[in-house]
């Protein structure tokens, strides 16, 4: 399908391997040379010539510095970025990344030829995720959520142990078996003046009780995690999805993104940390990529799901969590942030979801 204006034909459009496309097709020869007045500009507005200023070096002089061909390559750059984006429009190509473009035929008075290959949105075919959700859903043991006395007892007395004062103990010079046996020795006793001087805490039992409580509140959000880390699973497992590469760099760009802020906010460089760690930065991302094709594959199965389910979040959602963003992060871009802020809630609501599935 070409447009009424005509800036492109000879269109052939081949599927490739990894989410590609190839696209080969020719510019009229009265299209793309209507850009030689613009590519002329632009060569004489980067040229430098004595006795000239900046962009007013006479034509018939710049051709005979330049030559003829340096000009064509501009005109072609100019008349391709508009035809390849009419073709992407005319032909809803979902195309992501930059386009690898080669000219196949560049000449004078001729149709402009070039080829050009993108990576795309791949395409999603969902497998059964609303049966995998009902499966993931179950508790993998019964007990899974539940606090007994023992947990409360240890619980108890790791926060005792975190109270022990450390002053005349060198524990470089200590094992840890008398680090630990240090540690059991200055314990300090389980009253009720030592549960107040903890926080709003009346007696003993209150204290246990309300440590209980935070047990709970703990095993219900590992037990959640660990069940929607089933259902991810689950439906990235069952599905075949090739993902272009572009998407893959993009997902490993982020977790360094975020590894670096990580390493900042504990006060190492980033050298220092891969120096000790005896590791290259290309090492560590060649790590990080199963887990990268995994993330970016399960982002477009909940995208997918959330289209085929209609679910969204609502505007005035994702204006609280942007003002959340802007409020802690000065330096946040407000429309990237309301961008990821609705990725992040849309992301939620699917989960939610998706643990709903009767």
């Amino acid at each position: 399908m070409t447009q009424t204006a005509k800036t492109y034909e000879n269109l052939d459009i081949k599927k490739l391997d990894k989410s590609r496309m190839e696209i080969s097709a020719s510019i009229p020869t009265e299209v793309w040379e209507k850009f030689r007045t613009q590519a002329l500009k632009n060569i004489n507005n980067d040229a430098k010539m004595d006795g000239f200023r900046p962009g007013m070096i006479p034509e018939n002089v710049l051709i005979g510095k330049v030559g003829e061909m340096p000009i064509l390559e501009e005109m072609a750059e100019l008349a391709l970025s508009q035809a390849y984006m009419n073709i992407i429009i005319d032909n809803k190509i979902d195309a992501i990344g930059k386009p690898q473009v080669q000219l196949t035929k560049i000449a004078k008075s001729n149709p402009l030829e070039f080829k050009a290959t993108t990576a795309v949105v791949p395409e999603v075919k969902l497998p059964d995720y609303k049966k995998i959700a009902k499966e993931g859903s179950k508790k993998s043991s019964p007990d899974e959520e539940v606090v007994n006395e023992k947990d409360i007892e240890d619980a108890v007395l790791k926060i005792r142990k975190s109270r022990v004062s450390h002053e005349g103990h060198d524990h470089k010079k200590m094992s840890a078996e008398d680090h630990e046996k240090a540690i059991m020795e200055n314990l300090p006793d389980l009253t009720d003046d030592f549960v107040k001087s903890l926080g709003e805490f009346e007696n003993i039992s209150d204290f246990k009780g309300k440590v209980g409580e935070m047990l709970v509140e703990e095993k219900k959000n590992a037990a959640n995690e660990k069940r929607r880390i089933r259902i991810a699973d689950g439906i990235v497992d069952a599905t075949t999805l090739e993902l272009p590469d572009v998407m893959i760099e993009s997902e490993l760009n982020r977790m360094q993104a975020q590894f670096e802020g990580d390493i900042e906010r504990m006060n190492v460089k980033l050298d220092d940390y891969l120096k000790h760690a005896k590791k290259t930065l290309e090492e560590i991302r060649a790590e990080w990529k199963p887990h990268a094709e995994k993330k970016a594959k399960l982002q477009l199965l909940l995208n997918e799901i959330a289209r085929t389910e209609k679910i969204q979040p609502d505007q005035k959602e994702i204006e609280a969590e942007v003002n959340h963003i802007v409020e802690h992060y000065k330096e946040a871009d407000r429309e990237r942030a309301a961008v990821y802020a609705e990725t992040v809630l849309t992301n939620e609501k699917v989960f939610q979801w998706l643990e709903n599935v009767k």
